[in-house]
């Protein structure tokens, strides 16, 4: 594009949305980077427009300029899905506001740039929780969450990102707006385009609204964490545990012995779980809504954390638990949920961290770790192996520190624990999405026939190839 272009580009977004909600050069550089810190562009542009409206004129000077245009929130992605050199980046930080709460239909009606941890505040004012839930959440905007998909922690009892969506707004590649804000809980006229443009990371569309679902807040929980023999023991645990509380689990995470030796070397103030190291510690979280296993007793204490120490003591006695702590009071439970949420941080506590992000059906995920663990150190024997889990739904976040410098060694790895996880039925991306970094897997594990489709449908919908191009999609052989 030449330098006279640019300037027609750059008058014309200033003329839209008014210079000071442009952004070039040095005044770009919070957009210019993951902050993992692992991918740098230069954007043409940061755009913030505040209004849909106004992403809807930018949207069609891309498309009308063949401009490649880039949705950002919050930047906590991990899978390069943000790069933009040389694009218009399209932030949505203006657009933060919590339109309405309906406490009774349990909905939120939100802008996509508003702020996780903002949409949780306000649904508990109302004694409600919008149950999506991770470590960014402080920073991470709903519109990124949809347009990944987003798991975290509570997706046992209530599903990912998609599932808490009843309703989106957006504007496709061409500029046009679809106003699918729906309420409704069962609506079959015609395709779903609402779930078409939840997780397919910005390039089909630009989300600017959504009507979440919430849920009644837990009158009470009930945390623990517990050491088990082998993951399987896990799962059976999880199974008995669900049943003894009528399915009111709702995270289930696994951190291996290895994680905790690391969290504990980057936070030495911090406590170890248990007197002695166990090799599969597990955090476990129980919500009670019903004031029969909320209302604290006579000597103070809570029906369901009695419940649940009493499962427990019962799985002990039966071998099936090494051991197991459960919380006595919220700074306790804050405790054990500060190890779960630490994960990114541990990870990055040495250089040139191997990441993964892969899912197996519940009961093949002692062989992944196992089968992931061998291939790992077969490629690199010096490498460190730590992971966590979503142990509950199945996701697994294979992390190790190489000893080898060599990026080929370390792509070897991160080949290697994708084709694990598939070879076990599983996925080669649980809840990071696709981006940039997972598109050579993609490529290689996807049902041909679906890419086929993927790409019809991108072609259809963004004939200009215009929307946050060359992610997701591998390139046609």
């Amino acid at each position: 594009m030449t330098t006279d272009a640019q300037d027609r580009i750059l008058q014309a977004l200033t003329d839209t949305i008014g210079a000071a909600n442009v952004a070039t050069g040095a005044d770009a550089a919070p957009w210019s980077q993951e902050w993992t810190g692992h991918a740098r562009w230069t954007p043409l542009a940061v755009a913030r427009p505040g209004s849909t409206a106004e992403v809807a004129e930018i949207v069609k000077l891309a498309n009308r300029t063949g401009t490649p245009i880039v949705p950002v929130s919050g930047n906590t992605g991990l899978v390069e899905g943000s790069t933009a050199e040389g694009a218009i980046m399209l932030s949505l930080d203006r657009m933060s506001a919590i339109r309405e709460i309906k406490p009774d239909a349990r909905i939120a009606v939100v802008e996509a740039g508003a702020i996780l941890a903002r949409i949780h505040d306000a649904a508990e004012e109302h004694g409600l929780i919008f149950p999506l839930f991770f470590g960014a959440r402080g920073s991470a905007m709903i519109g990124g969450a949809l347009s990944t998909n987003a798991g975290g922690s509570n997706v046992l009892r209530y599903g990912s990102a998609r599932h808490l969506c009843l309703g989106i707004e957006a504007v496709l590649p061409t500029g046009e707006i679809v106003d699918l804000m729906s309420e409704l809980h069962k609506d079959n006229s015609g395709y779903d385009l609402r779930d078409l443009l939840i997780g397919a990371e910005g390039t089909l569309g630009v989300i600017t609204a959504a009507v979440l679902k919430l849920h009644p807040k837990p009158r009470a929980y009930a945390t623990a964490t517990v050491a088990v023999p082998s993951l399987n023991d896990g799962l059976r645990l999880l199974n008995r545990l669900q049943e003894e509380t009528g399915g009111a689990v709702e995270a289930f995470e696994f951190m291996p012995g290895l994680f905790m030796d690391a969290y504990l070397e980057r936070f030495p103030e911090a406590r170890a779980p248990f007197e002695a190291r166990h090799d599969v510690n597990i955090l476990v979280e129980v919500g009670a809504l019903a004031p029969r296993d909320s209302a604290p007793g006579p000597d103070g204490t809570v029906p369901v954390t009695d419940h649940l120490e009493a499962a427990l003591e019962r799985l002990f006695e039966e071998g099936a638990l090494l051991d197991a702590v459960v919380a006595q009071s919220e700074a306790q439970r804050r405790e054990m949920w500060a190890r779960r949420e630490a994960s990114a941080e541990v990870a990055r506590l040495k250089p040139n961290v191997v990441d993964n992000d892969v899912a197996v059906p519940l009961d093949r995920m002692q062989e992944l770790v196992e089968n992931v663990t061998a291939r790992a150190l077969e490629i690199d024997p010096g490498l460190v192996p730590i992971c966590v889990a979503h142990l509950g739904d199945g996701n697994l976040h294979f992390a190790g520190w190489p000893s080898s410098q060599d990026p080929a060694v370390q792509k070897a790895v991160k080949a290697a624990v994708d084709e694990e996880a598939v070879k076990l039925g599983g996925t080669v991306s649980a809840e990071h999405g696709v981006g940039l970094a997972k598109k050579p897997a993609i490529a290689r594990y996807k049902d041909p026939a679906a890419l086929r489709a993927m790409r019809a449908i991108k072609t259809a919908l963004d004939p200009n190839g215009i929307m946050n191009p060359g992610k997701v999609l591998p390139e046609t052989g």
